[in-house]
């Protein structure tokens, strides 16, 4: 990368930085503080880390559609509604914007496919699993295929994923036990950003900002974090790749 791109590079990290600090208002800053094994993406390391890599085509559209959960359990949906929105997918109607169409954590559940496989209420409730999660989008007009770690390895999650990460419209959806990497404390879902080559770490844009910043973590300790079992399925964690359908 030559210097002038580089620096414009940089001005254009420091920006969606800022941008991630002033559409979030005080949620970032009453963070929790990060264990010695994440870096938070608003940090001068994670910023490096970001102009370093060269996996990262779904920064950005993610980082326009960054939202908040709604709710402690509805980390699935707000994961959801950032890619189907990032992938341009006609969404439902939402009355607050009308006549505009944008996919909500409220109107994502007007799809009466999404409802038999599991109710908003529900969700709100005990949130979901990777194979519901895995459902729901594909309610809508995507491809998704689902991985469940006991059928991968951490090879095959280490290069499915940074290849994805390569491609622009191919999306990349994570369920890990927060635990495993230092964090507060149970099963949770979020979108991943991009991968660093150089220091093996997958930026994980995570959905609940009123707890955690997005942080980068070890593919290591990644994949330790989704190779755990769900105590609602039975089965393993994983992670969901949602893409355009082909015609």
């Amino acid at each position: 990368m030559n210097l002038k791109i580089r620096q414009a590079f940089k001005t254009t990290v420091k920006a969606a930085i800022i941008w991630f600090c002033v559409s979030s208002g005080t949620v970032i800053s009453q963070t929790l503080p990060l264990s010695n094994n994440l870096i938070g993406f608003n940090s001068d390391e994670g910023e490096k880390l970001l102009i370093q890599s060269r996996s990262r085509e779904d920064f950005f559209p993610l980082s326009i559609q960054f939202v908040t959960q709604n709710n402690q359990a509805f980390c699935g949906v707000a994961s959801s509604i950032m890619v189907l929105n990032s992938l341009g997918i006609i969404a439902p109607e939402s009355p607050q914007y009308s006549p505009y169409r944008v996919f909500t954590q409220e109107n994502f559940f007007s799809n009466e496919k999404t409802k038999k496989i599991i109710a908003p209420e529900v969700v709100a409730r005990q949130g979901l699993t990777l194979d519901q999660l895995g459902g729901l989008i594909s309610s809508y007009d995507v491809q998704v295929k689902v991985y469940h770690a006991a059928d991968t390895n951490l090879a095959q999650f280490r290069k499915l994923v940074s290849e994805n990460l390569k491609q622009p419209n191919n999306f990349v959806i994570v369920n890990y036990l927060r635990k495993e990497i230092g964090q507060e404390k149970g099963g949770h879902i979020s979108p991943i950003a991009a991968y660093n080559e150089q220091t093996d770490r997958f930026l994980i844009m995570d959905v609940s900002r009123y707890k955690y910043p997005p942080v980068w973590v070890k593919a290591s300790d990644l994949w330790k974090a989704i190779n755990t079992t769900d105590t609602v399925s039975g089965t393993t964690r994983g992670f969901v790749f949602v893409s355009k359908v082909n015609r």
